[in-house]
């Protein structure tokens, strides 16, 4: 039997556990000048080594973001060697990043000798076959933007690979806790709503409790 959520309601929150909450949250989003102006005012230990490694990981995601796959692809195999080795997807979608981009900037005889090269191999492997045939269409259109595989030009395409990359780095969960905590309660606020009927309490909405 699921736990009634309303017994949570008279749980007390730590301070400092939502400090740690909040902090574990900016480390994974790397907003260095944050956490330690956090760790400062709430008393709390981040270390040198953690604050590098944050520069290192900001440094990785930025290039991604930037276009510069290739770059990025070396400064993570010299923070974790064997990183993309062990994880063949992510490998090809930060070789694809560069790929579009040589698409986006209409270099295809480079995007073609690109794909030969690096996306091939992985077109040995099944599981591998129809994501090269997507990246491979783009070349097959004028105007790829407007392509039934317009997506991979997206930014959220490119969003999706940084933060694949970036949890990756951290060995982390897929999500921080701060963004569980906020998936939970949105839960909760759900299974009130549904239990006290829907005259007590409307809809949950994240975008309307943040503007409230």
């Amino acid at each position: 039997m699921d736990a009634d959520p309303r017994q949570y309601e008279q749980i007390k929150i730590n301070e400092k556990d939502s400090h740690n909450i909040i902090l574990s949250y900016l480390i994974h989003a790397c907003y260095k000048d944050t956490v330690e102006s956090l760790a400062t005012s709430a008393g709390l230990e981040v270390s040198a080594t953690r604050l590098e490694d944050m520069d290192k990981r900001r440094r990785i995601l930025q290039l991604a973001l930037e276009g510069n796959a290739l770059e990025a692809i070396t400064l993570t195999e010299k923070v974790s060697p064997e990183l993309l080795q062990n994880n063949k997807d992510l490998h090809l979608d930060l070789l694809s990043l560069h790929f579009i981009e040589l698409i986006r900037l209409e270099k295809c005889t480079e995007a073609l000798e690109f794909a030969r090269e690096k996306l091939a191999p992985f077109g040995k492997m099944p599981n591998y076959v129809e994501k090269i045939e997507d990246f491979m269409a783009l070349l097959a259109y004028e105007e790829p933007d407007t392509s039934p595989m317009f997506h991979l030009l997206s930014p959220e395409y490119r969003q999706n690979v940084v933060d694949s990359l970036n949890r990756s780095i951290l060995a982390m969960p897929s999500y921080s806790e701060l963004e569980r905590l906020i998936q939970q309660a949105t839960v909760v606020r759900q299974c009130l709503s549904e239990e006290l009927g829907k005259d007590v309490l409307s809809p949950f909405s994240l975008n309307d409790f943040l503007k409230s």
